[in-house]
């Protein structure tokens, strides 16, 4: 097995996190193999006598390092100018709602759109709160999976030929299968893994089938070492070889297959045309990352540069799946770890904040066009609506048809609910 590590990112608190992909003897192939290798023996869902036109899907986009929700969604023109900033906000096209004057674009569609601007997080340098509902400290213990992993278990047996959860950032922190198993963790086309799903040049038919062989002798020692996962590996792997052969996921990948006026409202932003393209071929999640915002110095001139890229990819993402009559069929997501101080420091940053962030999130059938809950004057804690994080997935969940009372039984047998904390926001459900 060869690792390939991606990019190194670090936050303040000095450790790394590294993306990394794995692929194994015929590339990403395998990892589709270990992907499908273990819905042997799944029993296909009943299939309702009046089917809906496709499975729902998520696009979750994780701000690394702590947006400031003061300078985005939940801005305080009337705090004091050592809380307020240097943004002023702007009106959308809903009366009484306004964002960031670096939103434009979000604030012209905001009737597709809406923020929760009342959520309590907890003090972490990781995105697992946000992906699983449960803090990074709790996890190290309960390993509870990322949404896009139980997506994929909860799927699991049907007949999608394509992968049900894509990280277009790696396999990295949040992003984990947890007590799910390995067969849930994300297809990751990171890198060399792109270049395995092409069919390379003068390889014909004859010489692929010959791939196939030798790659079945070799796991024919794995399967004496490990029988029980390798059961129906014969047939999981020719369903592998068939999806890379028939380059649904290589074709989705592949931006240039968009007119080259799209791609251009996409530039700096391309992830997001990416998922977009993704989901509209059936993929069931999407994550993705966006920008450094570990602002402790130096935040607004941060902000400049990376805010008016946010604003261009989540609004043309959002449009584009509304143009393609997917809009309730897609619910997104945009958001980090947890907020920034609502005071101004001397390095004119913000420190992190965990009593209050915001989130954005967009379609699966929703009601937008809001904001949903407010903080204080100075924007330090909720006022009314205090969400926790678990109850933002309980409403992606819901959006996408699942019940998050759901059980699924742990490493050591014991059924885990998919939340435990599992009230969704009122004011989103239609």
């Amino acid at each position: 097995m060869l690792t390939i590590f991606g990019a190194n990112q670090k936050f303040c608190d000095g450790i790394s996190r590294r993306n990394f992909l794995q692929i194994g003897a015929f590339g990403a192939g395998l990892t589709l193999v270990d992907v499908l290798r273990s819905q042997a023996g799944a029993t296909p869902p009943a299939r309702a006598s009046n089917p809906p036109r496709r499975p729902k899907s998520a696009i979750m986009v994780y701000l690394p390092g702590g947006p400031p929700h003061m300078d985005m969604w939940d801005l305080k023109p009337e705090a004091p100018v050592e809380f307020r900033g240097e943004f002023n906000p702007i009106q959308t096209n809903v009366p009484g709602c306004h964002v960031c004057e670096h939103f434009p674009m979000q604030a012209r569609m905001w009737d597709k759109l809406a923020a929760i601007r009342s959520i309590i997080s907890v003090e972490e340098h990781s995105d697992t709160l946000v992906s699983t509902g449960y803090s990074d400290r709790e996890n190290r213990t309960a390993n509870h999976p990322s949404f896009g992993s139980m997506i994929s278990r909860i799927r699991m047996g049907s007949d999608n030929p394509m992968p049900p959860f894509v990280s277009l950032r790696g396999m990295s922190r949040g992003t984990e299968p947890g007590y799910l198993g390995i067969s849930h963790r994300p297809f990751t086309p990171n890198g060399p893994g792109v270049d395995n799903l092409r069919p390379l040049a003068g390889v014909d038919a004859d010489r692929v089938n010959q791939r196939r062989t030798l790659l079945d002798s070799f796991d024919s020692v794995r399967r004496d070492i490990d029988s029980n996962n390798m059961t129906g590996l014969d047939s999981f792997t020719s369903r592998a070889f068939e999806m890379i052969a028939s380059g649904g996921v290589r074709s989705a990948l592949d931006l240039t297959r968009e007119p080259q006026a799209v791609r251009e409202r996409y530039v700096g932003a391309e992830n997001f045309l990416t998922a977009r393209r993704l989901v509209e071929a059936g993929v069931g999640v999407v994550t993705l990352a966006y920008g450094g915002w570990d602002t402790h110095g130096q935040n607004f001139q941060t902000c400049r540069r990376q805010l008016p890229v946010l604003d261009r990819g989540i609004a043309n993402m959002i449009q584009d799946l509304h143009d393609r009559g997917m809009g309730d069929d897609v619910v997104t997501l945009v958001w980090g770890e947890f907020g920034r101080t609502p005071r101004v420091n001397r390095q004119a940053g913000r420190d992190h904040w965990a009593p209050v962030m915001s989130c954005m999130i967009a379609g699966g059938g929703l009601r937008m066009g809001q904001m949903v809950g407010s903080s204080g004057d100075r924007g330090e804690r909720p006022t009314d609506r205090g969400y926790r994080c678990s109850n933002v997935l309980s409403t992606a969940y819901h959006a996408m048809g699942i019940d998050p009372s759901r059980t699924y039984p742990n490493a050591q047998g014991r059924p885990m609910f998919i939340l435990d904390d599992r009230e969704p926001v009122r004011e989103l459900l239609s």
